[in-house]
């Protein structure tokens, strides 16, 4: 598997080498991205200021609604004093006039109530429009703030699957460009071996079988593996020249891979031999 950098800049930190062994996610490198947190952090700054340009509606209609307060008392005591007052007109203790004077103050007095109350309504709606409009501007900001954090972490390098480091293509303090290659990486305790057989042999092989692999040990000697046909091709191919089998006058193979446990001696690229049971 080739990793690949998934970010532009420099590369700060690089923190492996050829026959390295790395654990799947473990954080192998860091590609500079100081332009893209600055451009997050004035996303925030912004997001930030146009909250505090938001009005809290309880908070600004509280002094409406203590005006209002004031105005219900002074209604309610003019009424009580309306009372007492009609109880003295009806013992010629006081004058219409007086009672009418009463009557003309409360009625102003319900009057300016049901501005008051106006007010207030209008003014929590107004203040709920300006906050709407203040918010509005205020998703792209945070969707733009997303999008920056995901180029920060795109910075990180992080090791994908456990294995051996078998290249590296760049170094520290170079250049990196989204797509370039960084270092290639193999999970090397399992592999596979690439083998090709006869027709008349296909009937004898299925998906599963348990098969012997060799490879040479010196001269004349060979070094046993047991391996499992992990998958056979539908369709026969011509014989690669570089590929031997029993029958080298046979112009049309097919091709399996056989998985292997790796004991440390096989490397990838290695020639190998598959023994069936038909061979033995």
């Amino acid at each position: 598997m080739i990793v690949s950098a998934q970010q532009n800049g420099l590369l700060e930190s690089f923190n492996i080498k050829e026959g390295s062994i790395l654990k799947k996610d473990s954080l192998v490198g860091q590609i500079d991205v100081t332009l893209v947190k600055l451009q997050k952090e004035q996303a925030e700054a912004t997001i930030h200021s146009l909250q505090e340009k938001t009005s809290n509606p309880e908070q600004q209609a509280e002094v409406v609604k203590r005006q209002l307060l004031v105005q219900q008392s002074q209604l309610n005591q003019q009424q009580r004093e309306r009372l007492r007052t009609k109880n003295l007109v009806e013992a010629d203790a006081a004058t219409q006039k007086q009672l009418d004077d009463l009557d003309a103050g409360i009625d102003q007095l319900q009057k300016q109530i049901g501005v008051t109350r106006q007010q207030l309504k209008l003014y929590n709606s107004n203040t709920s429009t300006q906050n709407r409009s203040i918010l509005s501007e205020r998703a792209p900001l945070e969707v733009g703030a997303r999008q920056y954090q995901e180029q920060i972490d795109k910075g990180l390098v992080i090791n994908p699957i456990n294995g051996t480091v078998l290249t590296t293509y760049i170094l520290k303090g170079e250049l990196a460009a989204i797509g370039k290659p960084l270092y290639k990486i193999a999970n090397l305790e399992t592999l596979y071996l690439k083998a090709y057989i006869t027709g008349d042999l296909l009937a004898g092989i299925k998906l599963g079988q348990v098969v012997r692999v060799r490879i040479d040990q010196g001269d004349k000697e060979y070094k046993n593996y047991s391996g499992v046909i992990s998958w056979i091709a539908a369709k026969s191919e011509f014989t690669p020249k570089t590929i031997q089998t029993k029958n080298e006058r046979a112009n049309l193979v097919y091709a399996l891979k056989v998985r292997v446990k790796n004991d440390g001696y096989l490397k990838i690229g290695m020639y190998g031999e598959v023994i069936t049971a038909q061979d033995k």
